[in-house]
């Protein structure tokens, strides 16, 4: 039986070479290339960080904070090389939390769906 972990380490290693990835970093290295594009971006994963900080926290969450981080999105998303980058980043995630669903179904037949179950 393989190891589990060397199976892990040949999915990291499936994941770094799958065209998901390498759409992935192909746009954010354009986006890192370009001044603006890369302050914008890193001005909108700095309020992504701080909503969810202090979502973590249990603290609210100010209407006026929610109208921000709304700003901070419409003006990200008009911008084509960030939008293109966040196209990528979403196929990569349906891709891990494919796998995901696939590497926990183990647990899920041992437990159970508990929606299921009442």
């Amino acid at each position: 039986m393989a190891n589990i972990y060397d199976s892990a380490y040949g999915l990291e290693k499936a994941i770094r070479e799958s065209e998901e990835f390498k759409g992935l970093k192909e746009a954010y290295d354009k986006v890192m290339a370009d001044e603006s594009a890369k302050k914008m971006f890193d001005d909108f994963r700095t309020t992504q960080m701080q909503l969810q900080e202090k979502q973590m926290q249990g603290q609210e969450i100010t209407e006026e904070e929610v109208e921000k981080a709304k700003g901070v999105v419409e003006l990200v998303q008009q911008h084509p090389e960030i939008s293109k980058l966040m196209e990528e980043e979403q196929r990569l995630n349906v891709v891990i939390n494919d796998v995901s669903r696939i590497i926990t179904k183990p647990l899920e037949e041992l437990y159970g769906n508990p929606e299921q179950q009442q």
